[in-house]
């Protein structure tokens, strides 16, 4: 068929709203980090927090081609690794799987499923199963979330190079690279110790990243009930970039987070309405019901 000739090639349209937001989250962060004594830790703790999260945000936007048609310039906005701990190319590698899993929950299929399979659950031992069993409530996932959420990528990352692939350290020299500055920022030009960074910024807002994931997916037999919708506030919308609509952005992975808000009241009874619909009216209600009770077990209830 041949080449489409390059005049008529219509290039996607720049997204200026999350190229707004990028340099209005970069701005934030430097201001707030280079005076960080001018604020109380109480106060530098939700902003922190929320920048981190923020960033994890458009990490995600931009890993599913935007805010640009250029995927070399995306990924150069979003390079600063704030959150010190994931590798954005690793992130990406393992998300687009996820969406790719014929089979979402699946533990076997989808590299973002919490659950066990029958088989593994049954031959984990007690103060593991102790310890899931927390983390499956939401206090667990925000207090000891983060800090499982790095020793188990690591050890899944240890056991891809134990299998043979090698091809993960490219994505882990890329990262050690985005470290760099964030790490020479904080220490040499900003007014906060190192640990002061991890336990003011970094630790919480991955916390505020778990709270995002908790329930985004549940087990279920019926394909379309196993992504959830959480009709939230304007501030928690934001930080998430109307990912709480996430049955939404399963749907239309390709749409920007600010048209999915748009394109989720187009079909709102379909998201809404209907027996067993997995709805959620907001983080409160995520809250009451799940901050000391598990969401469910973390044994798959279909997968042996």
């Amino acid at each position: 068929l041949g080449k489409m000739p390059a005049s008529k090639i219509r290039l996607r349209p720049i997204e200026w709203p999350t190229l707004g937001l990028l340099v209005l989250l970069y701005s934030l962060f430097l201001f707030i980090t280079w005076n960080a004594s001018s604020f109380a830790w109480y106060f530098l703790l939700p902003l922190g927090a929320y920048l981190v999260c923020l960033h994890g945000s458009l990490q995600h936007e931009i890993l599913h081609g935007h805010p640009t048609p250029w995927p070399a310039l995306n990924e150069a906005l979003i390079f600063p690794a704030l959150n010190l701990w994931l590798p954005y190319r690793r992130y990406r590698t393992l998300h687009v799987e996820h969406h790719r899993a014929p089979h979402l929950t699946d533990p076997y299929e989808d590299p973002e499923s919490y659950y066990l399979a029958q088989s593994r659950w049954e031959k984990t031992r007690a103060p593991l199963r102790l310890l899931l069993t927390i983390h499956n409530t939401l206090a667990g996932r925000l207090l000891i979330g983060p800090a499982l959420s790095v020793a188990f990528f690591l050890h899944n990352e240890y056991r891809e190079l134990s299998k043979g692939n090698y091809s993960i350290l490219k994505d882990w020299l890329v990262h050690i690279l985005a470290v760099a500055p964030v790490v020479y920022w904080v220490l040499f030009l900003s007014e906060l110790t190192f640990l002061q960074y991890i336990l003011l910024f970094v630790y919480p807002g991955t916390s505020l990243t778990l709270m995002r994931s908790f329930a985004e997916h549940q087990a279920h037999e019926d394909a379309t009930l196993k992504t959830v919708i959480i009709q939230s506030n304007p501030v928690l919308s934001l930080l998430y970039l109307n990912n709480n609509l996430h049955a939404v952005h399963h749907g239309e992975p390709q749409v920007a987070w600010y048209r999915l808000p748009e394109h989720f009241q187009r079909a709102r009874s379909t998201y809404l309405f209907g027996d067993d619909r997995y709805v959620i009216n907001g983080y409160g209600e995520l809250l009451h019901r799940y901050f000391l009770r598990s969401k469910e077990s973390v044994r798959h209830p279909i997968v042996k």
